[in-house]
């Protein structure tokens, strides 16, 4: 049976985006993944290009409120944000919940190539997770 999993972060740009291009490639047709995030703030420029570097295509993601998936009984809920696990809103499901506080590459500063560098460091960390996570529980 296929499973669900919704991944949780504050605007659903960025950490959120990577997690759910990585679950996807690493679960295949085991799971269906969903992200979103608790406001909305656009699929960040620098996360597709740092998830095209690692050759996943996030182009065509869409940024997602959770009350959109207030209707979907997901088996995992994964906040890869404290900010999400914080200010989630009560989510009516019998999920597993998981948590993985990941720095925001977003609010990373300084030159081009040191920001590139924060988003290829927190990709490597989000990829390392999503890996783990789907040999664990799919």
């Amino acid at each position: 049976m296929t499973k669900k999993i919704l991944v949780l972060c504050t605007g659903n740009s960025c950490r959120s985006q990577i997690a759910e291009g990585y679950l996807r490639h690493f679960s295949g047709s085991k799971a269906e993944i969903y992200s979103a995030g608790v406001e909305t703030h656009g699929v960040n420029t620098r996360a597709i290009a740092t998830m095209k570097s690692d050759g996943i295509d996030i182009s065509h993601h869409t940024s997602n409120h959770i009350n959109e998936y207030r209707d979907i009984d997901f088996d995992f809920v994964i906040t890869v944000c404290d900010h999400a696990k914080e200010s989630c809103p009560y989510f009516p499901t019998g999920a597993q919940k998981f948590h993985q506080n990941f720095p925001d590459p977003a609010k990373a500063t300084g030159s081009e190539a040191e920001i590139k560098h924060e988003f290829e460091r927190v990709r490597q960390l989000i990829r390392d997770y999503c890996e783990k996570f789907v040999q664990e529980n799919l």
